[in-house]
């Protein structure tokens, strides 16, 4: 069918449209207590600055957070004497030498120097995320009596209240990251006048400079190290913007006495520069005070009303309801305890669409347009060393942060990390010459604000070398998702370039003629050899070799759009076929790992690389290859349904693109495991969800978050391969619980935007919106409901 511009297509049947109204149980987490750990807060955040409250009653505590707050500085990562060792090592792989050029590579081709610090990078060059400190609430009354105690976060609006009562008094906290003025607010109110009273501070454990109090400001001052240097600046202030109070300083503390309502705006600013790295030199006291003197004017309620309404702007952009049941139970219940209930096989409709509403929560609050991307905690931390450095890892981490920017239209919220990829290419060329002396760029399997692309400092994870060429491919799909011409004529040159490296690098492997990377590994997991040998060190795993077909064929693509580089285009369309295949195991009936048909030392590793191919790539699929989508199916039986957060997310993916809703709603349910850091409730199998629905890895990892979103985006609408085909309900699971329902603002490739319904899981109604114009071809389950109507405009 052919969709004009401003045209809808609807098909109907005589079933009405569902209409359906959103409950508090689809966009709202509950408590009952305070908070005792950062995985019980409330996170808000606009992008730049974040925080989680606690929401203590006697001596709170408000985690604060900067994007760009990282230690580290610049580096030079690169060997430069690491190209000398790359023929050896390709020798020895040719070879079947693996153990010889896995020892050579650990000795001249990993980082130069201590690379991230094998995790724990905060005190080198390499650097980490960390928290920007805390503003605490400290209450004169240390003991008093708090009953009907809740806090509640409502991500329809990103507003965190909480209230109790103190003694009987009506206690009333709210907070949000202000999307306009871009700071923190925080307002308290007493129903009985003049009972607040309590003292507050700004606090850091480490590289603070000055910390003192002033009148109604509060101001912290602070510079993070760079290795053995003096790195990046950053300034936290706090002000009393409104208080019908006595206001008294002294120290680094502020007294709020007699007050029945008391408001504070929190602002933060470091002096990195977002738009080519490195640093400014700008005065950031100076910035966070401008940010307050700005706020001093404004008024809370309509400085709230802006905020929500630029917020809501994206939220409400894609919507996903269920029909509640067993409301007035799920209602009552705090959302640990609707886990624990999940858990035990009891209904709750609402939790995976607050699940859903949640992660979409999570990436506008973490991600804006011109500032650092998403890392592995999205903005929040209360660590000065985060696990794994909170650094963008590219072996699948940082690229699953962004899969559901494009299917649940968050499209313009991927812009920092195009940008970010965009950063990496200057030191990718030089880490393609100094270690492949190839064209091009490259980056391996960490990066951070200081646009790191060196292999990481160990053979089983850091040789990683498709990780910038996965990267790239983000950029081409953000154009087929929204024919933004303009947008891929600028980012063309850094999809060429990635493919241009791997081009330059290939090189023929004996057994088949076909043309391989090396040297290289398939990410985390290890092999053993025939001869048992155990290893990482290989030449074309499968994952590189997919990522290579992808980053060729968006290059052969982009190229005929822009009318550009017609020599490069035809030169790769040689070149793919001659790149060596996925392959079905004569063992056990999966696709190989690696090259050869080696044994996994882990045959339920938390990565399923090898499977790159069926998402986020479409070669592996129903129509162009059913055998190999049997494969997959078998690979996924080996592997387990256990894993890691991130893992059962990528699952979740994996059984939908395959067809099987069960399945992946088996594994989204895996997603909802209560655990809690008491240990109380256990994990059977390395991930859950904590009581604040923060992905459990463990420890708390964001890409499980946005990896689920995104897996449930793909049960409900898919659009990957040939014609531009768009099929609804691809992977609806048979459980009650998804019998009906209704989304909008599902995109699909092409620039279609979608809405539809559907009751005993049939469709019923569907509109789609071409966006772009042009054609899409339409794939309706079978059923009573509408199927393969043949319509024409």
């Amino acid at each position: 069918m052919i969709i004009s511009k401003s045209f809808f297509l609807a098909l109907t049947t005589t079933i009405s449209v569902l209409h359906l109204q959103a409950q508090k149980g689809d966009v709202e987490i509950l408590f009952n207590k305070p908070a005792t750990d950062f995985t019980e807060s409330q996170p808000i955040g606009n992008g730049r600055v974040g925080a989680m409250l606690f929401g203590h009653p006697v001596n709170d505590c408000i985690a604060l957070n900067e994007i760009s707050i990282w230690s580290g500085g610049p580096q030079n990562g690169d060997k430069d004497s690491a190209y000398m060792y790359l023929k050896p090592i390709q020798n020895y792989l040719l070879q079947g030498e693996n153990g010889k050029a896995q020892q050579l590579l650990m000795k001249h081709f990993v980082a130069n120097g201590p690379g991230s610090g094998r995790g724990k990078g905060a005190d080198e060059k390499f650097g980490c995320y960390q928290t920007a400190g805390d503003l605490i609430i400290k209450w004169k009354d240390a003991t008093p009596n708090v009953s009907d105690y809740k806090r509640t976060l409502n991500v329809a609006t990103a507003v965190a209240q909480t209230s109790y009562r103190r003694d009987g008094n009506a206690i009333f906290q709210e907070a949000f990251a202000d999307f306009k003025n871009d700071v923190i607010w925080i307002k308290m109110t007493s129903a009985k006048p003049g009972k607040l009273n309590f003292d507050c501070y700004l606090d850091r454990k480490e590289s603070v400079t000055s910390n003192e109090a002033n009148g109604k400001e509060m101001l912290l001052l602070g510079q993070l190290s760079s290795g053995k240097d003096k790195g990046m600046k950053y300034a936290i202030a706090a002000q009393i913007v409104k208080c019908d109070g006595e206001i008294s300083a002294s120290g680094k503390a502020i007294t709020i006495s007699n007050a029945s309502s008391c408001v504070i705006a929190i602002a933060m600013r470091t002096n990195y520069n977002y738009t080519a790295g490195g640093l400014l030199t700008v005065d950031v006291e100076k910035t966070v005070q401008n940010d307050l003197n700005r706020c001093s004017k404004k008024d809370y309620n309509s400085s709230k009303e802006n905020s929500t309404t630029i917020y809501q702007s994206y939220f409400n952009r894609c919507r996903l309801t269920m029909p509640a049941k067993n409301e007035l139970t799920i209602n009552r219940l705090t959302t640990m305890e609707r886990l624990i209930h999940f858990s035990e096989g009891k209904m709750d409709v609402q939790l995976p669409v607050l699940y859903f509403n949640y992660g979409r929560y999570l990436l506008i609050s973490s991600s804006r347009p011109g500032l650092l991307p998403a890392n592995l905690q999205g903005l929040w931390a209360v660590e000065y060393q985060t696990p794994w450095n909170g650094d963008y890892h590219m072996n699948i981490n940082v690229q699953m942060n962004y899969w559901l920017a494009e299917t649940t239209n968050l499209s313009a919220l991927a812009q920092p990390l195009f940008q970010f990829t965009n950063n990496l290419v200057e030191n990718g060329r030089k880490t393609a010459w100094k270690y492949y002396r190839a064209k091009g760029w490259v980056a391996h399997v960490i990066a951070n604000p200081w646009f790191f692309t060196s292999p990481g400092e160990g053979a089983r994870w850091g040789s990683t070398l498709t990780g910038g060429a996965w990267m790239a491919t983000h950029i081409w799909e953000h154009y087929n998702y929204t024919k933004d011409k303009q947008f891929l004529a600028k980012y063309y040159p850094v999809i060429k370039e990635a493919a241009v490296f791997l081009e330059s690098i290939l090189i023929k492997e004996p057994k088949h003629g076909w043309l391989v990377t090396a040297p290289s590994n398939s990410p985390e997991n290890q092999y053993i050899k025939p001869n048992g040998f155990k290893g990482s060190t290989c030449m074309g795993p499968t994952m590189d070799m997919q990522i290579s077909r992808n980053i060729f064929e968006a290059t052969i693509k982009a190229a005929a759009i822009l009318h550009k580089d017609e020599v490069l285009a035809n030169r790769l369309k040689t070149i793919i076929n001659h790149l060596a295949p996925n392959q079905i195991s004569p063992t056990n009936g999966g696709i190989q790992e690696w090259l050869d048909d080696w044994e996994a030392v882990d045959p339920h590793h938390r990565h399923v690389s090898h499977l790159y191919g069926l998402h986020p790539y479409d070669e592996i699929n129903p129509w162009d290859s059913p055998d190999l989508l049997n494969a997959a199916v078998k690979t996924l039986e080996l592997r387990g349904d256990d894993g890691t957060g991130w893992s059962k997310a990528w699952k979740v993916s994996f059984w939908a693109r395959i067809g099987d809703g069960n399945h992946a709603f088996k594994m989204l349910k895996g997603l909802l495991t209560p655990v809690s850091n008491d240990g109380v409730i256990k994990m059977s199998s390395g991930a859950g969800s904590y009581a604040n629905l923060f992905d459990a890895h463990p420890p708390f990892q964001i890409d499980g978050n946005f990896g689920g979103v995104a897996g449930m985006a793909e049960m409900l609408l898919q659009s990957h391969g040939k014609n531009n085909v768009i099929r609804f309900l691809p992977a609806l699971p048979k459980d009650d619980a998804w019998k009906s329902g209704s989304v909008k603002g599902l995109k699909a490739r092409g620039n279609f935007e979608v809405e539809f319904d559907w009751q005993n899981h049939l469709l019923t109604t569907a509109t789609i919106k071409a966006l772009s114009g042009g054609w899409c071809n339409v794939q309706i389950p079978k059923g009573k409901g509408i199927y393969n109507r043949d319509r024409k405009k």
